[in-house]
């Protein structure tokens, strides 16, 4: 079970599906694979390492949705792969509270954050 207050699931909705599959998986190493239930219309998105969280990936059809943060283990190079897959930074590194973080948007125009966390 997810404890409170942390991140327990997530959702991208997509009119492009293909593409976001695409861009997250060369991205950050997440997998996908069709919901028994919803069938191709919905995809159940899985996180690399153990107790990874999982997600879903939907087919909108528009408008595209996701909100969501992801621990990288260095920002600035994470801003660098986006680009180079098709992403876009919105807005670039910066630090609070000993985060670095950054916000970037993928393919189809969904915006996410990612954040390196203090060292130690």
């Amino acid at each position: 079970m997810t404890a409170v207050n942390q991140i327990g699931w997530f959702q991208i909705g997509t009119d492009q599906p293909e593409a976001a599959e695409r861009f997250y998986g060369e991205l950050f190493g997440w997998t996908f694979a069709d919901d028994e239930t919803a069938g191709a219309a919905y995809r159940i998105i899985t996180t690399p390492g153990e107790g990874g969280l999982q997600g879903g990936l939907a087919n909108s059809g528009g408008p595209n949705h996701a909100v969501f943060s992801v621990v990288v283990a260095d920002t600035e190079a994470t801003c660098r792969q986006a680009e180079a897959a098709g992403g876009k930074v919105l807005v670039k590194r910066t630090t609070a509270d000993g985060l670095t973080l950054a916000h970037v948007l993928d393919p189809s125009g969904n915006q996410f954050q990612i954040f390196t966390p203090p060292a130690g």
